[in-house]
């Protein structure tokens, strides 16, 4: 039965039989839809990919005011456009382990405070200069300076030094940390030739792509790298369209515009897969749509405030109607069960008597204002009005403004002391944590300012003992969940979609949407 199966599988991935006719057999003869996903998958895989072509991607986040500079990547579009055209030290495996990118090895010192990463030989830069270990350093320098406004800042605290030796370069920690490559896989870092410094957006990098064209907030286009010394990149280009509105997305893909999309709104999400020619993914993964509160303002300064509006909110209705099931429940600490070391806290449940309590206590009596769009998270204005009645029942008034599209990253998130917002998450505690609530991150958009959290970050990095960090990244998830200033009412599933016009896509990749942003790169058109 199963060489059966392999025989159909191939015949779907060379065209000759339809993906939902598979199905249809696969279902008729007892496999369920996970394995024969599999069974395609395994077919595609082994066929190879196909060379040539243009590869369309339709785009939620994009806006105006975005930046080529990896420093100053906010969201998914920027992510997709970097990890054409640069490549960092080291990258997230599809295992979840670490591999060498512009790295061809590395090694700790016994104390996991010294470590050396050997380049690869021979890699260019589209501009045909050669990487050199002082473009690293250089990389490091811009990322971790004090008027930097890096995304990666907080990951950089903890370095003490960088320094060339030859080929390899050297990171001098502070303090032991095991998880400093994975650290270095953050998508900020992408190496560039002298650092960066020159122009920090001009889009010299060493990926498989060479920039050709960037309109912001409105269309990209790559052209593949001749010299590129990876096996990445089938397609001979990539155009990448950004389109914000869900509905034109979702449209864009049913005419062919585009060849795949992010962020399949979920209430839509199993009709779109039901047309013959689209298939639906989705990954569970760390992502997670939120309302976050900066610790530091008023009203959110008074931490009853705060738990008034964490026990305000009904997380399940969120889950049912937003995500529409693609996700799960989530507990005010960006943590859940896709990280490792992770301990079940136990759920905060939605409570108007304890919600009323807390702000009684807190003696705040007038409306709260909530900024939101459509660009933070799909259905973030629906969600917001959910979160607008649920408070409702507990005498909370809320009001909601809605915010432009075009804008939001630069305007309002980051900025604005109560916002919707998203966050794909990180492979390790120690980055979630390093990047967004350590103190002195450049994006804790929280404001969270806690010495005790703090100090516990940096202990578990050198904690060697699995049982006694795993216990530590429970009491981090705690402090947060009890004294933060985020409200995780949801862990959304990343729902994206293809069209029969490309293969090779991989479900469950863990890391950020579309296959850890190398869809683009991973994919290939279908003869």
């Amino acid at each position: 039965m199963n060489r059966h199966m392999q025989y159909l599988a191939s015949q779907a991935v060379a065209g000759k039989l339809s993906r939902r006719d598979f199905l249809g057999k696969a279902a008729a003869l007892g496999f369920t839809a996970v394995s024969a996903n599999l069974l395609l998958s395994s077919a595609a895989k082994a066929a190879g990919p196909q060379k040539g072509g243009t590869i369309r991607l339709g785009l939620q986040g994009g806006s105006t005011t975005d930046s080529l500079d990896p420093a100053l990547v906010t969201n998914t579009v920027g992510l997709m456009v970097t990890r054409l055209w640069g490549e960092t030290l080291v990258e997230l495996a599809e295992d979840g382990g670490i591999e060498g990118k512009l790295a061809e090895s590395y090694e700790a010192s016994a104390d996991a405070k010294t470590w050396t990463f050997k380049l690869r030989p021979g890699v260019t830069y589209s501009n045909g200069q050669n990487v050199t270990a002082e473009d690293v350093v250089k990389t490091m320098e811009r990322h971790s300076g004090e008027d930097t406004k890096s995304g990666a800042l907080g990951i950089m605290r903890g370095i003490k030094d960088v320094r060339a030796d030859g080929d390899s370069v050297v990171f001098e920690l502070d303090s032991p940390n095991a998880d400093l490559p994975y650290l270095l896989a953050d998508y900020h870092l992408i190496i560039q030739p002298n650092g960066g410094n020159d122009d920090p957006a001009a889009a010299i990098g060493t990926g498989p792509y060479i920039m050709k064209s960037s309109d912001m907030g409105v269309r990209f286009v790559a052209e593949k790298n001749p010299n590129y010394w990876g096996d990445l990149g089938n397609a001979d280009t990539v155009e990448i369209i950004v389109i914000n509105d869900d509905t034109a997305r979702v449209a864009a893909l049913q005419s062919g515009q585009v060849d795949v999309i992010d962020r399949v709104p979920p209430r839509t999400a199993k009709l779109v897969d039901r047309a013959p020619n689209i298939t639906v993914h989705s990954t569970s993964a760390a992502g997670h749509y939120v309302f976050i509160m900066h610790c530091n303002t008023a009203p959110f300064d008074n931490n009853d405030v705060r738990m008034a509006l964490k026990y305000g909110i009904n997380r399940q209705e969120m889950v049912d109607k937003i995500l529409n099931g693609y996700g799960t429940v989530g507990n005010d600490t960006p943590i859940n069960a896709s990280y490792p070391m992770y301990t079940e806290l136990e759920q905060r449940q939605f409570d108007p008597d304890k919600a009323m309590h807390h702000m009684k206590k807190a003696g705040h009596d007038g409306a709260i204002l909530l900024r939101t769009s459509d660009n933070s998270f799909p259905g973030a204005p629906d969600a917001s009005a959910l979160f607008q009645q649920s408070l409702n029942s507990a005498g909370i008034k809320l009001d909601v403004k809605r915010e432009p599209n075009d804008g939001y990253w630069s305007e309002v998130w980051n900025n604005k002391p109560f916002c919707t917002s998203y966050w794909g998450g990180r492979p390790t505690q120690d980055q979630m944590f390093t990047t967004a609530y350590l103190s002195t991150a450049d994006w804790n958009d929280t404001r969270f300012n806690n010495e005790q959290f703090d100090q516990m970050l940096v202990a578990a990095r050198g904690e060697l003992d699995v049982a006694k960090r795993t216990q530590m990244y429970a009491d981090m998830s705690m402090i947060l969940r009890d004294e933060g200033g985020l409200i995780c009412p949801m862990f959304n599933d990343f729902v994206e979609a293809t069209t029969d016009k490309v293969d090779g896509f991989v479900e469950g990749i863990p890391g950020q949407v579309l296959m850890n942003g190398y869809a683009a790169s991973k994919l290939w058109v279908k003869a």
